[in-house]
């Protein structure tokens, strides 16, 4: 069966799944919404109750939310969550500590060295890299627009 390009998608549409967008995009915006607000909530529980200044309170969240995330993945959880989540957990800072996390338990068999060391940062290496790039191109950017 000979199909060109514009028949064959027509077939493909025909026969794919729907996905159920809307209920997709609720998901995302509830479960990544209470993410946020339990960051809140750690931030004012460290702010009031543990007597921290704002700044402070703010590390604090982040690295409680990355400690959630790595346990989370660790277990098996996170994965599930993510399933129903979608972006919903990929945009909080958990998504991040789960890219980085997850390849390192996958590759965990093949040793601490050519396993987790190597394989690490698969996934988050490039966000890393490009990331960095673009906030040192940008920093020069303003260095020379400030300096005319």
């Amino acid at each position: 069966m000979n199909m060109d390009k514009k028949t064959y998608q027509k077939y493909a549409d025909a026969r794919a799944p729907r996905s159920p967008m809307g209920k997709n995009c609720l998901n995302a915006f509830w479960i990544g919404g209470s993410i946020c607000l339990l960051g809140q909530l750690l931030h004012d529980l460290y702010e009031k109750l543990c007597h921290m200044s704002d700044e402070d309170a703010g590390t604090l969240v982040s690295v409680s939310l990355i400690f959630l995330a790595v346990l989370l993945t660790a277990l098996g959880v996170f994965d599930k969550i993510a399933k129903v989540a979608g972006a919903g957990t990929l945009v909080p800072i958990t998504g991040f500590a789960n890219a980085v996390v997850s390849p390192a338990i996958d590759s965990h068999a093949e040793g601490l060295i050519l396993g987790v060391g190597a394989k690490i940062f698969t996934v988050a290496g490039p966000v890393l890299l490009y990331g960095t790039l673009a906030g040192t191109a940008w920093g020069i950017l303003y260095w020379i627009a400030t300096l005319l």
